[in-house]
């Protein structure tokens, strides 16, 4: 079963993990927030301008000479300028915020990416074993961009709309008390609205993410496993697991975007309520002398509008705002999984040059399940420069063992030694550096061919990387590029699965590591090629304690020491001979390939 991202933690919200990692983009934050701040004041300062401007517009007695209405040009230019420079002061100290929030945000999104690179590469293998490929990419791609947008589109608008209710609040008290008391009045209907609409469209919004995470899991299986899908004609099963998954990300969709979208038409609702609300409360209070001037009401339209703008706005973004706390929680969830002790401290033990290479496991134990073990107080010595292989039933712990002596996942109890050294004392890398690794799974990366052969390693002699590449049958492939070792090969299926492996094992020789793993190095390789590369395996054998695990007992006869594996256990020891006359699970396993 898999386990999801946002499954992990116990603690769901958060919020408290964002604003922590946000820490180095607190001074321009803050500096955009002044910005925006003061761009708020001098919109709200824009309606009292409009109301004087109105009212040297409009006639009264005082602007009234001969029976004539005189308009005071001087006084309308000067509060027309006035009107402009707030507009344009609230403008630039709008964009410059705009702008500073963008780019931080921006650079912030970059950073979550390397973190999640990063974190990636810290953690444990049982959490891939556990995980899906598809949703640990969904975090990194579309949450990440999910989370970005959405504090693009919240931050600013929520502290405008915060600054611009608490202001214009005052100002509408400052202008009339009476009228302001009416469009107060609107506030709790409007919060209610939002309030109902985010609790039934948080849940939702918390299921889309990972709903998604899941559709992406399976487009990512069904892509990697195309040769298989088509290979058992399981087209048509593929396409309903996939409509089935995606008919339920569709609901969930159409589910939040509906009870979202319905805040926007209940508070314009709302607002044209509040507007004919106030056009009669202020008709009323100039008919009865309680306002002096019309500007009043011309004025308070405005600040009506800018009123309830912040509440739309902050109804029409609920989606946004929920989708991005959902992809918060996903994120953070990711970064905060456990990850490998850091050992990078530990002082190399070994000098390399002169490893002996004995390896000795003492009451080794393990289970990826702590309750039920894999391997079952496996104990033996290897001497330096012996060849040895493993080998059992499928299932049997082979390639589990060759992991807890890189050091993949950590003993349940006993201890593992080289040339006397726990390898709990060592360093992961150093412990890496010791062992050279030809696995079964192939893998190549987007890169040159060179690239791939001499994967993490510098200055590479040119006259051996040639040696090597006869050596494992790739010279003549090379020759056949346009560029040689230099040609990049862009996609996985340019080299075959027995090329592949190829390049893995000259992968492995160029490193030269004074001891060896050989998981199945051959198994993709046809018997040709493989008897070739025997040759080279065993040259490059010589000398250095290696371990091998091989189905093919032709590759393993010439061993030095085999381990028979059952259930954890080592069941039989010995060379190919005293193994074939102990007539036990060898010799079976043995006479059922050549008989």
């Amino acid at each position: 079963m898999s386990n999801k991202v946002n499954a992990a933690p116990k603690e769901k919200n958060k919020l408290g993990s964002l604003v922590k990692a946000f820490h180095k983009y607190y001074v321009p934050f803050v500096i955009a927030i002044i910005l925006l701040i003061a761009s708020v004041v001098f919109t709200i300062l824009t309606p009292g301008t409009v109301r004087n401007l109105t009212n040297q517009l409009v006639p009264t007695q005082d602007a009234i000479v001969d029976g004539k209405f005189v308009v005071n040009f001087d006084k309308v230019l000067h509060y027309a300028t006035i009107l402009i420079i707030y507009i344009a002061a609230s403008f630039i100290g709008g964009f410059a915020s705009g702008y500073i929030l963008n780019t931080i945000i921006q650079k912030f999104s970059k950073d979550l990416r390397r973190d999640i690179s990063s974190k990636i590469n810290k953690m444990p293998l049982n959490f891939f074993d556990t995980t899906q490929t598809g949703d640990i990419l969904s975090v990194m791609t579309n949450d990440v961009d999910t989370l970005s947008t959405s504090l693009q589109n919240s931050v600013s608008m929520l502290v405008q709309s915060g600054v611009m209710l608490i202001g214009v609040l005052l100002a509408m008290f400052i202008a009339c008390w009476q009228m302001a008391l009416v469009v107060l009045c609107s506030l709790p209907i409007m919060l209610v609205i939002i309030f109902l609409t985010f609790k039934k469209a948080l849940p939702l919004f918390d299921q889309t993410q990972n709903v998604l995470g899941d559709v992406n899991a399976t487009v990512e299986e069904n892509y990697s496993g195309q040769l298989v899908i088509k290979a058992f004609n399981a087209e048509g099963k593929k396409i309903e697991e996939f409509k089935e998954k995606n008919n339920v990300l569709g609901s969930v969709l159409y589910k939040s975007q509906a009870i979202g979208g319905l805040i926007e038409p209940a508070m314009s609702f709302v607002s044209y309520l509040t507007y004919a609300a106030v056009l009669i409360t202020g008709g009323l209070l100039f008919a009865n002398g309680k306002i002096s001037d019309i500007g009043i009401i011309t004025g308070f339209i405005i600040y009506v509008s800018l009123f309830q703008e912040p509440l739309a706005q902050i109804g029409q973004a609920s989606s946004t705002i929920q989708l991005g706390t959902a992809a918060c929680n996903r994120v953070f969830n990711l970064l905060e999984q456990p990850e490998l002790d850091d050992d990078s401290y530990k002082p190399v033990l070994l000098d390399h040059s002169h490893i002996r290479g004995e390896v000795e496991f003492k009451d080794v134990c393990f289970g990826y399940d702590p309750n039920k073990l894999t391997i079952k107080h496996f104990s033996g010595k290897i001497k330096p420069g012996m060849k040895v292989a493993i080998i059992g039933p499928t299932g049997a712990g082979k390639t589990t063992l060759v992991n807890l002596l890189m050091r993949f996942y950590e003993l349940t109890s006993g201890d593992i030694l080289v040339d006397g050294v726990s390898i709990k004392e060592m360093s992961r890398a150093e412990l890496r550096d010791i062992f050279g690794m030809i696995l079964q799974e192939t893998w190549v990366i987007n890169g040159s061919l060179r690239e791939n052969v001499v994967y993490n390693l510098k200055n590479v002699d040119e006259d051996r990387l040639k040696e090597i590449l006869e050596e494992t049958n790739l010279a003549h492939y090379v020759e056949t590029l346009p560029q040689g070792l230099d040609t990049v090969i862009q996609k996985e299926s340019a080299l075959s699965a027995g090329q592949k492996q190829l390049v893995t094992i000259a992968r492995a020789m160029t490193e030269n590591a004074p001891m060896l793993i050989l998981d199945e190095a051959t198994s993709n390789v046809d018997t040709r090629t493989e008897i070739l590369i025997q040759k080279a395996m065993d040259s490059l054998t010589k000398g250095r304690t290696s371990f091998v695990i091989a189905h093919r007992l032709s590759t393993i006869k010439n061993a030095d020491l085999i381990f028979v594996m059952k259930d954890g256990n080592i069941v039989e020891t010995g060379n190919h001979d005293s193994l074939m006359k102990l007539g036990g699970l060898y010799s079976e396993i043995y006479n059922s390939q050549f008989n």
